[in-house]
């Protein structure tokens, strides 16, 4: 909630190591970034209160142009610079990962989501919640960044301002924009369809043994979800690989 000029969430397992990649990102001068500014009295962890407006559903068309795309690409870009010389605490823990890359490179943020992404005007401007954040690779963070961006999905779940866009022209609006290279790019939709695969496995499974918001998830439909979007990537398959030569 929001209190002031500070936001108050819960804190859970995983909230020390976040704190301490928010404090570098404060430390190397990253502005796309909420700050830590402590814990309160009733042990929730502060934060600044990132001014603009999150991008939530449905999407407005500011939002959704190919220049807000390249933005949002340049600030992805510009916080994998600023986070890859973070050096985690030897007793960092994280949420866990699903469908991730080999060996891990960085802390992504894993979560770059509408929702998480604050904008300024028409301007991407910074990224909030970083409760999924974890070592990773940068292009497993672009890939989880264009299943919603893109977005790589079956266009009966798309929202309604994305749902009749050239998908592969926008994977290649962000990828220029962000600088990624011609090996990680051939290798993007293999990611892609990786990650259903593993995220369909992770998210059945925690809607079984934890229950609560995974469960609710999984009844709503998420897996049946990851399920078309898998689909519709085979089937789209050579015209998104075109735009990415």
């Amino acid at each position: 909630m929001r209190v002031g000029d500070t936001v108050r969430r819960p804190m859970g397992p995983s909230s020390p190591a976040v704190h301490a990649l928010l404090r570098h990102l404060e430390s190397v001068r990253f502005e796309g970034a909420p700050r830590v500014l402590g814990i309160d009295d009733r042990g929730r962890e502060v934060l600044s209160y990132v001014p603009g407006q999150a991008a939530t559903r449905p999407l407005a068309p500011h939002v959704v142009t190919d220049e807000a795309l390249a933005r949002l690409g340049r600030l992805v870009r510009r916080f994998h610079d600023a986070v890859s010389t973070f050096v985690p605490p030897s007793d960092a823990v994280w949420v866990d990962g699903s469908g991730d890359d080999a060996e891990p490179e960085l802390v992504g943020h894993c979560d770059i989501t509408p929702e998480n992404v604050v904008f300024r005007g028409s301007t991407p401007w910074a990224l909030i919640d970083f409760d999924m954040a974890r070592p990773t690779t940068r292009l497993f963070d672009v890939v989880t960044t264009l299943r919603h961006w893109a977005p790589i999905a079956d266009p009966i779940d798309r929202d309604p301002a994305h749902r009749m866009v050239d998908v592969g022209r926008r994977i290649r609006v962000f990828c220029d924009a962000y600088g990624l290279e011609g090996r990680d790019r051939r290798r993007l939709l293999e990611l892609s369809r990786l990650r259903f695969g593993r995220s369909y496995v992770a998210m059945r499974a925690r809607a079984i043994e934890d229950g609560g918001g995974w469960a609710r998830m999984w009844e709503g439909g998420a897996g049946e979800r990851i399920r078309r979007a898998a689909d519709w990537l085979d089937a789209n398959w050579d015209e998104l690989e075109s735009h990415l030569h």
